[in-house]
C-alpha cells in the first residue's frame, strides 16, 4: 500500500513562453539526479516530443510524467500555454490536485495566464506561483507580484526574494529561514551555497517576512494569539498555517528564480511537498447518475472503495492508443474488467504504464490517487468514467466548448482518402475540441476547431505524422442565424390518400430568446385540443429543423416556441403527423420572424510595443473591432477588444508586420452578435454560389 500523503498530482501552467516546459525539464533533472530512476538525459526529459512542438517551440499536448522528490511521488502534467489549446489546460486541471502557475519575470501576467487562472479558480485547484526568467532584461519580481494582485485578483504570499536582477541575478532569499541560496555561474543546479542574507537586503527581508507570517497565522487562532503577544510561532506551526491557507485558496505561496539558469527550482519543489495538497486533502469528486444529476455520493480517495476513474486524455503513439486515467478511488489491476458508464460496455484492462514523458514503465496495478496510462482501450473517450461493474457510478463529465472555425480538406488522391479517414478518427479521439463533419452535398471533409493555429497544427499532423497530402480550403466561420420578431402563426397538415390519412393542426407563437438560451419549447394548450402525447412530436419537429436556417442554411439559435392551440383527428392524427406539421411550420414562419445572420465575436488580447499602438488600434477598427481597454505595461501596451472572427484571419501575419515582429496576440470565443447588413448579404451570396456549383 502506498501512503497517499506522499503523493502530489500537479500541473504546470502559464502563458506561451513563460518557461513551463523548461521548468518541467529542470524538475526532472533535479529529481532524476537524486533518485536514479532510469536516465533522464536531455532528450528524454523534454516533454515536447511531437515534431510540431519542437519546430514551433510551443507545447501542444499536455505530457504526463512521474518523478520523486524527498520521498514524495510527483505526477506532473506540463500543459500548453497557447490559447487554441486551453482545452488541454482545462482537462488537466480537472484531474489535478494542485498546480504551479509560472509567470515570466518581464512579461508578467499575460492574457493566457489569465484564462488559465480563471479555469484553475473554477476547478478550485490550489496553486503556488513561480515567477521565472528573472535573469531576463526588464525582469522585475515586485512588479509581477503586484500584477498578480491587480490583474488576477489573487493574494500572492511572497516566500522568496530575488538577489540581484537581470544579468546580476544570483539567487534567492528564503524568507522563512532567513537564508540566501546563491548558485555559482556553472549552471549546475546542484552547485549552490546557503549563506547569510546580503546586508543591503536585510531591511527588505524583514519587511516581507513580517507580511508573510502575519498572513499565515490568520489561519490558526492559537498561532495568531501567540503572534499578537509578540512571540513568533515555531517553524512547523507556520508551515502548517501556510499549508492550510494554500489548500483553502486563501493565498498562493510565491517563489522566484530562473529555470533556464537553474536557479531557484529546488525551493519550488520543496513548496510542492510542504504546501500543495495530497489526493486525500482535495474535495472528492461528486458522482452523478446517467442523466447527469448529482447522487449525493462522492468518490472518496481510498484504495479500498469501489473503482472510480476518469479518462482525461487519449494519445496515439507508436505503441497504440494510450488512455490517460486519473484514479479517484479503488484499484485498477491488469487483467480485470471495468465498466465504461458512458457506453455501458465493459473493457478488459490490458497493460498499465507509468509515463515518463516519452518513455514508460509497465506496472501491474495502480490505485486511488494515481495518474497512469492504459494501453489498447477500445471505446473510451475523454471524459468517460471507468468503474467497478458491480458497483457503477459516473464522475462529473467534462464540458467542452463548441468550435468556431472550420476548414475544408480533401485528399489529393484516392489512396489518401482511406488513410485520412482513419487518421482523423484518431485525432478526434485525442482532442475533444476538434470536430469533423462531412458535407453531405459536396462530400468535403470539414475540420472544426478553436482557432486558426489549432486547425493549422491538425493539418500539419495529417501531412507529417500520417503522411497524407491534403488540399486545404479557405477557413470558414461558424455563422449562425436567429430571429428578431415575435410571430403568431398556424399550420395545418392534411394528407388524404386511400386508407388512413394524416392530420395535424397547430397554432403557435415563435419569439426571439435570450442570447445563448438555445431552443426553448413550451405548450399552453388547454382543453385537450392537441393531446399531451403529441407535444413532444411538435417540439421534436421544431428542434430537428433548427439545424437549417432560412437565410443561408446555418443553424438557427435562441428562439422560443409556444404551442398555444390546434386540432387533431381521432383517426388520422399521429405523432408523425404533428412532427411533419411542426417542420413545415418552421419553414413557413421563420422567414416572417425577421431572420438575421449572427457571427462569432472573439475576445482579442493584443500586446504591442508602444510606438505601434496607433497602427494596431487603427487596424482593429478596420476589422470592425470594439476596443475595450488599453493598459500600458513596462515593455509595451495591452489592448483588449472584441472583434468578429471573420475579420481576424491571418491577423498574426499583419500584426507582426505592423510591429516589426514584436507584437503578440491571443483570442478566444466570446459570444454571437448580429452581422452588419452588408456582411450578411455577402455571406448569403457566397453560400448560394457554393450551392450552385455543387
Amino acid at each position: 500500500m502506498t501512503d497517499l500523503s506522499l503523493y502530489r498530482n500537479i500541473g504546470i501552467f502559464a502563458h506561451v513562453d513563460a518557461g513551463k516546459t523548461t521548468t518541467t525539464e529542470r524538475i526532472l533533472k533535479l529529481t532524476g539526479k537524486i533518485h536514479k530512476i532510469g536516465e533522464v538525459h536531455d532528450g528524454a526529459a523534454t516533454t515536447d516530443f511531437m515534431e510540431q512542438e519542437q519546430e514551433r517551440g510551443i507545447t501542444i499536448q499536455s505530457a504526463a510524467t512521474t518523478c520523486f522528490w524527498k520521498d514524495h511521488r510527483f505526477n506532473i502534467i506540463d500543459t500548453p500555454g497557447h490559447v487554441d489549446f486551453t482545452i488541454e489546460v482545462y482537462r488537466s486541471l480537472k484531474v489535478l490536485d494542485g498546480g504551479i502557475g509560472v509567470f515570466c519575470g518581464s512579461g508578467g501576467v499575460e492574457p493566457q495566464s489569465e484564462t488559465n487562472w480563471r479555469y484553475a479558480n473554477e476547478s478550485e485547484v490550489s496553486r503556488i506561483i513561480y515567477i521565472n526568467k528573472l535573469d531576463r532584461l526588464g525582469a522585475d519580481f515586485y512588479r509581477v507580484v503586484k500584477q498578480v494582485e491587480d490583474v488576477l485578483g489573487a493574494n500572492p504570499l511572497v516566500m522568496t526574494l530575488p538577489i540581484g536582477r537581470e544579468d546580476d541575478f544570483k539567487g534567492v532569499v528564503d524568507l522563512l529561514t532567513r537564508k540566501a541560496w546563491i548558485w555559482d555561474e556553472s549552471g549546475d543546479p546542484l552547485k549552490y551555497e546557503i549563506q547569510d542574507v546580503p546586508a543591503d537586503m536585510a531591511d527588505d527581508v524583514e519587511e516581507w517576512r513580517e507580511k508573510l507570517i502575519e498572513t499565515a497565522v490568520e489561519q490558526d487562532d492559537d498561532a495568531m494569539e501567540q503572534y499578537l503577544d509578540g512571540e513568533e510561532p515555531d517553524m512547523d506551526t507556520i508551515k502548517n498555517c501556510i499549508r492550510k491557507g494554500t489548500i483553502d485558496l486563501a493565498f498562493f505561496p510565491t517563489y522566484c528564480g530562473s529555470s533556464f539558469k537553474n536557479k531557484g527550482v529546488q525551493l519550488v519543489l520543496d513548496a510542492v511537498v510542504d504546501y500543495l495538497p495530497n489526493p486525500t486533502e482535495v474535495k472528492p469528486q461528486p458522482e452523478v447518475d446517467l442523466e447527469g444529476n448529482e447522487t449525493g455520493n462522492f468518490a472518496t480517495v481510498d484504495a479500498n472503495n469501489p473503482l472510480r476513474a476518469l479518462a482525461f486524455k487519449i494519445m496515439d503513439d507508436r505503441f497504440g492508443a494510450l488512455t490517460f486515467v486519473r484514479i479517484y478511488s479503488g484499484k485498477l489491476e491488469k487483467g480485470t474488467t471495468v465498466l465504461n458508464t458512458f457506453t455501458g460496455k465493459t473493457e478488459r484492462i490490458g497493460r498499465i504504464v507509468e509515463m515518463h514523458a516519452d518513455s514508460r514503465q509497465e506496472i501491474n496495478a495502480a490505485q486511488a490517487g494515481d495518474i497512469v496510462a492504459v494501453i489498447g482501450m477500445k471505446n473510451v473517450q475523454t471524459g468517460h468514467t471507468l468503474c467497478d461493474p458491480k458497483n457503477p457510478a459516473t464522475l462529473e463529465p467534462m464540458v467542452f466548448p463548441d468550435p468556431v472555425i472550420s476548414l475544408a480538406v480533401a485528399p489529393k488522391d484516392k489512396a489518401g482518402a482511406e488513410k485520412m479517414g482513419i487518421a482523423i478518427g484518431k485525432m478526434v479521439q485525442e482532442d475533444p475540441s476538434f470536430r469533423v463533419e462531412t458535407d453531405e452535398d459536396s462530400g468535403e471533409t470539414i475540420l472544426k476547431g478553436m482557432g486558426e493555429l489549432h486547425l493549422d497544427i491538425k493539418v500539419d499532423i495529417l501531412k507529417r505524422t500520417y503522411g497524407i497530402d491534403v488540399e486545404v480550403g479557405k477557413p470558414q466561420v461558424a455563422y449562425r442565424e436567429t430571429i428578431t420578431q415575435r410571430i403568431e402563426d398556424s399550420y395545418t397538415h392534411k394528407k388524404q390518400s386511400g386508407g388512413s390519412g394524416q392530420y395535424a393542426k397547430i397554432d403557435y407563437i415563435i419569439e426571439p430568446g435570450e442570447p445563448g438560451s438555445g431552443f426553448q419549447f413550451e405548450s399552453t394548450v388547454t382543453g385537450g385540443n392537441v393531446p399531451r402525447e403529441y407535444w413532444p412530436a411538435v417540439e421534436k419537429g421544431f428542434e430537428n429543423s433548427m439545424g437549417q436556417g432560412v437565410l443561408a442554411g446555418f443553424p438557427c439559435l435562441d428562439f422560443k416556441v409556444n404551442l398555444t392551440d390546434g386540432a387533431f383527428h381521432a383517426v388520422d392524427s399521429s405523432a408523425i403527423a404533428f412532427e411533419i406539421a411542426a417542420k413545415a411550420a418552421y419553414r413557413q414562419s421563420i422567414p416572417k420572424a425577421g431572420p438575421q445572420l449572427i457571427e462569432p465575436i472573439m475576445k482579442i488580447d493584443v500586446y504591442t510595443p508602444e510606438d505601434h499602438v496607433g497602427d494596431v488600434i487603427g487596424d482593429l477598427n478596420r476589422r470592425r473591432g470594439m476596443i475595450k481597454s488599453q493598459e500600458a505595461g513596462v515593455t509595451g501596451v495591452r489592448i483588449k477588444a472584441d472583434a468578429p472572427l471573420s475579420e481576424m484571419f491571418g491577423y498574426i501575419g499583419d500584426l507582426r508586420t505592423m510591429t516589426s515582429g514584436r507584437g503578440q496576440f491571443s483570442m478566444e470565443f466570446s459570444h454571437y452578435m448580429p452581422c452588419p447588413k452588408n456582411v450578411a448579404e455577402e455571406v448569403i451570396k457566397e453560400v448560394q454560389e457554393r450551392n450552385k456549383n455543387k
